[in-house]
Formats: C-alpha cells, sequence, structure tokens
C-alpha cells in the first residue's frame, strides 16, 4: 500500500499536466489565430466611377478668339458745304438703305439750279432766233453771201452745244442739291452722332456725322494655326464649314455660321491665318466690336474611341487609365490622345470599345486593387480642346 501511494500521485500528476497540454494546444492556439487574423484583415474594396468605351463620331474642332465686325460699315460723311438744320434720325436706331439721316441747308443750291435752268432757257431763246436767221439766209438763196449762211450755221452749232453745257450745269447743280439730302447708303444700325444740329459740315472735312453698321449679316474675324490650313482647305472643298461663336468664357453659344473667307496669306510673325465667317445675326447675340470664342468644325472622325477626359490621367511615363475587368479588379493601359473637347477626348490607342474606365476615385487605386463600381453622369464637364 505504501509503494502504491507514489505511483497513483505520479498517474495524476500526468494526467494532469497531459489535460492542461491538451486545452493549451487547443483553445490557445485558436486564440493566437484570431489574433493573427485580426491583426491582418481583408482588403475591402475601393469605391470608384466608372464610364463605359464608346464607338462614336466624334467632331474636330479648331479653337480661337475672334472680333465681330459689322457685314459693311459706313461712315456718312457731307459730300457739299453747309449748316445742319435737320438730324432725321436716333442714335442706336436700324436705318433701312434709302431713310433721310440729315438735312443741310438747300437755299444757296436750290438757287445754283435755279440759276443753271435760267441760263439753258435763255440759250434756247438764242437758239430759236439763230435758226430763223439761218431759215432766212437760207430762203434768200443767191441773194446771200455763202459767208452769211455759213456764219449763221455756226452760230446755230454753237448755241446748240451750248445748251448741252446748260443741261450738264443743270445736272450738276441738281446733285449739289441732292446732295443736301443725306440719305442711309445701307441698312443697318446708327452709332453715336459725331456732330449736331446747327453745325456746319464741309465736304473737305474728315470727321464724320454718324457711323452706320450692318449687323444682319454679320461678321467674324479670327485666326487658326498655319499647321491647320490645309486640313481647313480640304473641309471647304465639301461645302461651307461651320463656326460657332461663344462668349470669350466659352459658356454661352451665340450664334453658328459659315466660313467664308480664308485670307489670302499666313501672318508670318505669329504663323496664324485669318479666316472670316459670316451669322445671320437674327437676334443680334453679336455686335460689331464684340470679342467671342469660335469654334471651326474642320471635320468628324467616325467611329471613334472616345472616353471622358477624367478617365485620362497623367504620369511621368506619359498618359494611362485605369478599366475594370471581370473581377471587379483595376488594370491600368497606355493610351495615346489625338483629340479632346467637351469633356471627351479621342483614344488612338489602348483602349476598345465596351470597356469600362474608371473616371473617378484614381487616386485610391493601384493595378490589381479591388473596387467597387458606381455608374459616373453621363454629362461629361466642359473642358478645352486639347491636341496632343
Amino acid at each position: 500500500m505504501k509503494k502504491s501511494r507514489p505511483i497513483l500521485w505520479i498517474l495524476i500528476v500526468a494526467a494532469v499536466a497531459s489535460a492542461g497540454y491538451y486545452g493549451w494546444q487547443r483553445f490557445g492556439s485558436a486564440g493566437q489565430t484570431r489574433i493573427a487574423q485580426k491583426a491582418s484583415p481583408r482588403p475591402s474594396a475601393v469605391p470608384v466611377s466608372v464610364a463605359p468605351v464608346q464607338k462614336t463620331d466624334f467632331p474636330v474642332y479648331l479653337t480661337g478668339l475672334g472680333t465681330v465686325q459689322g457685314f459693311n460699315t459706313v461712315q456718312v460723311r457731307s459730300r457739299v458745304d453747309g449748316q445742319i438744320i435737320r438730324l432725321e434720325f436716333k442714335e442706336g436706331q436700324i436705318v433701312q438703305q434709302g431713310d433721310l439721316l440729315v438735312s443741310i441747308d438747300p437755299r444757296p443750291y436750290q438757287a445754283a439750279l435755279d440759276q443753271a435752268k435760267a441760263k439753258k432757257a435763255q440759250d434756247e431763246a438764242n437758239l430759236a432766233n439763230a435758226n430763223l436767221e439761218l431759215q432766212r439766209a437760207v430762203k434768200l438763196g443767191e441773194f446771200a453771201t455763202t459767208q452769211r449762211v455759213d456764219t449763221q450755221r455756226s452760230t446755230v452749232a454753237q448755241l446748240t452745244a451750248q445748251i448741252a453745257a446748260d443741261e450738264a450745269a443743270i445736272a450738276n447743280a441738281q446733285t449739289q442739291l441732292d446732295y443736301t439730302q443725306i440719305k442711309a447708303p445701307i441698312t443697318g444700325v446708327a452709332g453715336l452722332r459725331q456732330v449736331d444740329i446747327g453745325n456746319i459740315v464741309n465736304a473737305s472735312t474728315q470727321t464724320g456725322i454718324v457711323m452706320i453698321s450692318q449687323v444682319e449679316p454679320i461678321a467674324v474675324i479670327f485666326t487658326a494655326p498655319e499647321d491647320q490650313l490645309p486640313y481647313i482647305t480640304e473641309g471647304q472643298k465639301a461645302g461651307a464649314l461651320k463656326v460657332i461663336a461663344f462668349t470669350t468664357d466659352g459658356k454661352k453659344t451665340l450664334a453658328e455660321g459659315k466660313l467664308a473667307v480664308i485670307n489670302n496669306q499666313v501672318d508670318t510673325t505669329s504663323g496664324t491665318i485669318r479666316l472670316k465667317a459670316v451669322f445671320d445675326n437674327k437676334d443680334h447675340a453679336l455686335w460689331p466690336g464684340r470679342s467671342v470664342s469660335t469654334r471651326l468644325l474642320v471635320r468628324t472622325l467616325k467611329d471613334a474611341t472616345v472616353v471622358p477626359d477624367d478617365a485620362v490621367q497623367h504620369s511621368t511615363n506619359g498618359l494611362y487609365a485605369y478599366t475594370v475587368n471581370q473581377d471587379n479588379k483595376a488594370e491600368v493601359h497606355k493610351v495615346k490622345v489625338s483629340y479632346g473637347i467637351d469633356g471627351r477626348s479621342v483614344i488612338e490607342e489602348g483602349l476598345s470599345p465596351g470597356q469600362q474606365v474608371i473616371v473617378g476615385g484614381q487616386f485610391k487605386v493601384q493595378p490589381g486593387s479591388l473596387v467597387s463600381t458606381a455608374v459616373a453622369s453621363s454629362d461629361p464637364a466642359q473642358s478645352k480642346v486639347r491636341q496632343e
């Protein structure tokens, strides 16, 4: 009995040790596993916005700055000397061609006309008398000398020529009288008057009375880079190219017109060519002297690969874009952009229609990142034309 007690205690201690070791293995390692799992959680998906790569027609515009000018502009001046007695127009008024604008004192010119008419009447009376004398000389026959007949015929011819000169003098006097009524040479908008009623005007002075600008239609003069001239001339062969005029900030469309004239030489100092576009301007959105931004539609790319501008990112290695694959993971693609306008870019290389490109949230994305997607707005932000 005394020998069996130590053996019993040894067995009890061994059993307790075995049970403790088993519990430590089971519960201790499970706790460490849970701690390890908490220490390295599964990465969460990065929220991004996506848009599809589209295949569509893309208009190629050349942008520039231009100045509006009247289709025709006339500085109205007096062609005779005299005092202004009436102004028949209002500043800013639209005047029609032939409308009376200014009246100059006509009395001196009316007197000159009356004098010319009286001179003609006098010469006509002298001619009638000379014809009678010639008839008498001819009737005398051999009783009249040849010299007398010839002299009388010469007198008749001189008076006939004098009457022709009188008619010319009358026409000139009538013209001068007509010039006292200054009329609008074109239809347009009258500007600020430069001479008030009661002033003396002279035909020799350079100061005009008023400026008239034709605003229907109206013209815009703008420039384009000389290297784009071949595309412009090529487009002109198919018809007049469309030109759109905007406010200088590019936010509001003012009018649409057609390219009318390509200047006959390139400005060597700036390397640009001057162009002239014509607009109907029925609503008078364009006004002479106003600065506008212009877009000239040079051509349209058929079935181009187009993405929103926000999809294209810049790096030291060039341009790139992220797409989302079927596993919702981000993939990076190097891209080549040819044109861009109104928040859209044309992709020449790197993307294909149908792919989903990331347009928002790229700053958190790395190649292979798990992403959660949301469809971006279909209205791209306005942007300036970019050519690369």
